[in-house]
């Protein structure tokens, strides 16, 4: 049985959403066959998959949508995009048996880097070996 638009736009609420919070240009949102069609832009390639990830989100066949993402690079990142990109540090909540070499190896790809992290929070432990749970850490880029 045929969907509605209204339903379909329901359906993919999440989409539509996501392209608003990406700064996204949605050009066209109507139903073509049985199928809702989608045609949008957005300022880069991460932003784009972010917009795929909400339509597998909805629906990983998505069999009842026509999806069209374009990458526009004059289209302005919104900010929270540019702040992923630049150089701040992260933060991490220590769990329960972490080690700095665990975490570094999370962060980093190698346990041996777990002394960026120590440095980095010298002002939160005195002991690379004595990390409590609960503690939100710097990791540096």
């Amino acid at each position: 049985m045929a969907q509605s638009l209204d339903s379909l736009k329901t359906k993919y609420q999440n989409v539509l959403d996501a392209i608003q919070q990406a700064n996204g240009s949605l050009k066209n949102v109507n139903m073509e066959g049985d199928k809702l069609f989608i045609h949008a832009e957005v300022a880069n390639d991460q932003l784009k998959n972010k917009i795929w990830d909400a339509i597998k989100h909805a629906d990983a066949s998505y069999a009842d949508l026509h999806a069209d993402i374009a990458v526009n690079p004059s289209i302005q990142p919104p900010p929270m995009a540019a702040e992923a990109n630049s150089s701040a540090p992260r933060t991490y909540v220590v769990q329960a048996g972490d080690s700095l070499g665990k975490i570094a190896q999370q962060f980093y790809g190698k346990a041996s880097e777990y002394n960026k992290i120590f440095e980095a929070n010298r002002d939160k432990m005195s002991n690379p070996d004595a990390v409590r749970a609960g503690t939100t850490l710097v990791i540096p880029a």
